[in-house]
């Protein structure tokens, strides 16, 4: 197989935090707006999400529209699992973001210790990319608690841990490009905290002003970002600008 994930770009990281971002946002439409409630939401995103990896993981590359759908699903189904354990079970956002950062931290030492590297620019074996999209649903479920956390529990609110989220992301990419900071470990970090910080973008978008956000709602937040995902996805499939050099 040739690498079955896309090269590190910007668009790369645009999809990503508008994937987080309707993440957020539609699994709150799905499951207030349209009343499905939590579980059914639940089964019906996991379905989904379980499908849709079938087919990635039965192309021989990358396919731009395949891969950027699992994320989306992906960022639904691990924003459910955090809010089932908030929401059903009461684990409080302290516990789970201690506990998916632990499973994260297993999962990650369970994939160098079985293939020496967790470079994304290597997912060219099914084992790999399990490992891949397991840290992946991971850190969705990990950065959906450490925002909520932050934005909620500890009052801060959502622009305020946004610009917090940002902030530290900006400080990564400054270590990684004037202090050669490992690019693994920056990559992986920044992926983490996109997840917060496009949750933070989508609940101050879509959260009513008495809540502290502009108005715009689940409906026209997830709308909004899903078409400009599609235009960017489309535009990628096309050009093949985020394809490895393999690939082209």
């Amino acid at each position: 197989m040739l690498n079955k994930v896309p090269e590190v770009t910007i668009f790369f990281w645009v999809i990503k935090i508008m994937a987080t971002t309707v993440g957020e946002t539609a699994a709150d439409f799905l499951t207030f707006k349209l009343h499905w409630g939590l579980t059914n939401t639940t089964y019906v995103m996991s379905v989904l999400l379980i499908i849709t990896l079938v087919f990635q993981f039965k192309a021989r590359k990358y396919i731009p529209s395949i891969y950027w759908l699992a994320v989306v699903l992906i960022s639904v189904v691990g924003t459910l699992i955090t809010d089932n354990l908030t929401d059903h079970f009461g684990v409080p956002l302290v516990t789970s973001t201690i506990v998916f950062s632990i499973v994260l931290a297993i999962t990650f030492a369970a994939w160098y210790a079985s293939e020496k590297t967790l470079s994304i620019h290597s997912i060219f074996t099914t084992k790999r990319e399990t490992f891949y999209w397991l840290a992946i649903l991971f850190t969705f479920a990990l950065g959906t608690a450490a925002g909520d956390l932050v934005s909620e529990d500890m009052g801060l609110g959502y622009w305020k841990s946004g610009i917090i989220f940002a902030a530290v992301i900006a400080l990564v990419t400054l270590a990684f490009y004037k202090f050669n900071m490992n690019a693994v470990l920056s990559f992986w970090i920044a992926y983490i905290l996109t997840r917060p910080l496009g949750a933070s973008i989508g609940d101050f978008l879509s959260q009513s002003r008495h809540a502290g956000g502009l108005g715009l709602g689940t409906t026209g937040t997830s709308v909004i970002f899903l078409v400009i995902i599609l235009a960017l996805v489309s535009y990628l499939t096309k050009t093949r600008r985020d394809e490895s050099p393999l690939e082209s």
